[in-house]
């Protein structure tokens, strides 16, 4: 087969397997439409590597996820798995590893319920697709961004609703890196905006989107508004999403020593409850793979292929309170890692073969984030904002650049969202106050569908230069609407051929904003 299936084919096959799954699956006669379950939010796919993936789906009721599994959007050989339930507990949703796929493939999925208290009814089954990492050299593209349906801005049908989603899927990404505030559940939306240009925005509301998350359906509810976009389900049908989250998930700010007694819209303030009823919901809603050592956890290596691997950080499960911690030598308040997660990624690091190592961080190194904005005080990132010598939370961060530098590995870029604009920095030792690191890029994109800010300041600790950056002009003001068009993505290629990897800015018109290509370092 062709090593890339249309999208036009796709989406044609998906409407026409939408019969022909009936009789693979000894599916009943259409007559039981009135009574069959349905698939609410469309299909995902996740964390996908040479022989295996994730895929999601959610039901309506008590149901079996029946699956099958071929190379083709015709269906002409199926694999068809063993039924897995999707019960209360998990407000039905269903997710599965897929595993023993062939290398640098297209895989399609076929997926339908059958309701556990009628298994002859049947849903309308529902197609999607990924391709798998490849076990040779090959053109590698993928994107990333972070930030959906914050600040108020939700999804407006009358202006396109999520767009950037749109955009995006053009590319015909291999995958998409969220780089968290993949839901806001502390964003509550009102039903219309007044524009500064006049107009108004209309949100498609829910009732979990008017008042902050606190219970576990809220929390859930979060994540079914996002996928209420047409936009969303389209692009998860075609393109797997490696996720990890950052603070808006559970509360802006979060860590474990977040004090919410003054905030009058909680009259839950345990954050330790927000925040395991958020994980939980995170964990039932995204087709992110689950790891038995400590189950929610987000940190972990996705190897794609020879050219590249991905390590996913969390910033936030990890972190001690913030802006609490000025030490100059490490103590448990001051960490923002931790102390498992920094040894692992010293350990992957050293042990990855491939060559390209991007650490897709949920927060910026260098760019000053601040837990009291208006008081423009306490780190709410890494950096503190004394352009000095590393203290508080930036030791970590000290102690692995010496490392990478010490152990020798190189082609390492780092990617990340959050501060809601779209920049380059690159990080020069011979421009820091610590200077024991190798050089090394930084891209920050986003948002995707949120509010726009910024520019951010830089602390020099590890000097960073800012080498493109594309915010709000001044006296354009803060959190502009996504219909200004302030809405980024990342593109990154890495050619099969020369290994270059090459970067470039994006906007939700695509407009390509800034590029970069970078040369491998080669070994002997």
């Amino acid at each position: 087969m062709s090593s890339r299936f249309s999208r036009r084919s796709f989406l044609k096959s998906s409407v026409a397997t939408g019969v022909a799954l009936a009789s693979p699956l000894a599916m009943p006669s259409l007559s039981r439409a009135a009574t069959r379950p349905e698939i609410t939010h469309g299909l995902q796919s996740g964390d996908v590597d040479a022989n295996s993936g994730v895929i999601w789906a959610r039901t309506d009721r008590p149901a079996r996820m029946l699956v099958e599994v071929d190379t083709t959007g015709s269906f002409e050989t199926p694999r068809r798995l063993a039924p897995i339930n999707a019960l209360p507990d998990s407000d039905f949703t269903a997710k599965r590893l897929l595993e023993d796929l062939p290398s640098d493939q297209d895989i399609f999925y076929r997926v339908a319920f059958a309701d556990l208290n009628d298994v002859n009814a049947v849903s309308e089954p529902m197609t999607g697709r990924f391709r798998t990492a490849p076990a040779s050299r090959r053109n590698v593209r993928f994107a990333w961004s972070g930030d959906t349906a914050g600040q108020g801005w939700g999804i407006d049908s009358d202006r396109g609703g999520m767009k950037t989603y749109a955009t995006m899927a053009k590319h015909q990404p291999d995958f998409f890196i969220h780089s968290g505030d993949t839901v806001y559940a502390d964003g509550p939306m009102k039903e219309t905006v007044d524009l500064m240009d006049g107009s108004v925005w209309k949100n498609v509301l829910i009732e979990e989107k008017t008042k902050v998350a606190e219970t576990l359906n809220e929390f859930r509810g979060q994540w079914k508004y996002n996928l209420l976009d047409d936009n969303l389900r389209a692009f998860n049908a075609e393109v797997p999403t490696f996720f990890q989250w950052d603070d808006h998930e559970v509360v802006n700010n979060w860590s474990d020593a977040k004090d919410l007694v003054s905030d009058d819209r909680y009259t839950e303030k345990n954050v330790h409850l927000l925040a395991a009823r958020a994980g939980r919901a995170f964990h039932e809603l995204t087709p992110i793979r689950y790891t038995p050592a400590e189950p929610g956890r987000v940190y972990r290596k996705i190897a794609y292929g020879p050219l590249l691997d991905v390590f996913f950080l969390d910033l936030r499960s990890y972190r001690g309170p913030n802006g609490a911690s000025m030490e100059d030598e490490m103590t448990p308040g001051s960490r923002i890692l931790g102390a498992e997660q920094l040894a692992w990624l010293k350990r992957e690091l050293v042990a990855s073969r491939a060559t390209w190592k991007v650490i897709a961080s949920d927060m910026p190194l260098g760019l000053i984030v601040w837990d009291n904005w208006k008081e423009q005080a306490g780190a709410e990132a890494v950096a503190n904002g004394d352009h000095g010598a590393p203290k508080g939370r930036e030791l970590e961060f000290a102690d692995l650049l010496r490392f990478i530098k010490t152990a020798d590995i190189d082609n390492i870029v780092w990617l990340t969202a959050d501060v809601h604009y779209t920049a380059a920095h690159y990080y020069n030792p011979d421009k820091a106050q610590f200077q024991d690191f190798k050089p090394f890029w930084e891209f920050v994109s986003g948002p995707i569908h949120a509010g726009t800010f910024g520019p951010n300041d830089l602390d020099m600790t590890f000097g960073p230069e800012v080498r493109y950056v594309k915010a709000p002009a001044e006296g354009q003001g803060v959190n502009l609407p996504p219909s200004m068009g302030l809405q980024f993505f990342g593109l990154v290629d890495i050619d099969g051929t020369s290994e270059q990897l090459t970067v470039r800015l994006m906007d939700r018109d695509d407009q390509e904003l800034h590029k970069v290509t970078l040369d491998p370092v080669r070994r002997g």
